[in-house]
């Protein structure tokens, strides 16, 4: 089983907040009380684009999502850990519908799961939302490529072509 972890900030209503929803189904561990070791933090800020190359370290120290607003995204202390981004995708929360990277937690989660090769686990997280399977289905092609890319480099190019064809290019 792959481990699964949050940490939550104050910044939402936690009604809303999709990570309170994962840890009070259990299909998350609060990171506050859990302290994992080195896992793959994902961090809309960081360098690196996570790719199979990643699938180990979720294997043996798991991912790790902070729960927080995209308004105050700029006040978060990432915790330690391998700092990963994900590539190109496009929100289906009732919140940021259509917008791209503006993903919820949930949503990241699971498009790290399905990337890293375990589709079967992201979708049992995002069936815990009535618009989660609509994540899977205006992502597919993209997470279904992206699954593929064996490093950060190839992500990068898979990348760049999944949002040039977006426009037409």
């Amino acid at each position: 089983m792959i481990d699964i972890y949050i940490l939550r900030l104050p910044h939402d209503d936690p009604k809303k907040a999709t990570g309170a929803r994962l840890l009070r189904r259990g299909i998350a561990k609060d990171a506050r009380k859990t302290r994992p070791r080195s896992p793959i933090v994902l961090n809309p800020k960081a360098n690196t684009l996570i790719s199979l190359k990643d699938r180990r370290i979720l294997e043996k120290n798991g991912l790790l999502a902070v729960d927080a607003s995209w308004r105050r995204i700029d006040e978060v202390k990432w915790p330690r850990g391998v700092q990963r981004v994900l590539p190109f995708l496009i929100a289906a929360n009732p919140i940021n519908y259509g917008k791209p990277f503006k993903l919820s937690t949930a949503e990241a989660i699971a498009a790290a799961l399905y990337i890293l090769g375990f589709p079967d686990i992201a979708e049992k997280v995002l069936c815990e939302f009535k618009w989660g399977l609509e994540f899977l289905r205006i992502n597919q092609g993209r997470l279904d490529s992206y699954s593929k890319a064996k490093d950060p480099k190839r992500m990068r190019e898979l990348e760049i072509s999944a949002i040039k064809s977006l426009r037409g290019q």
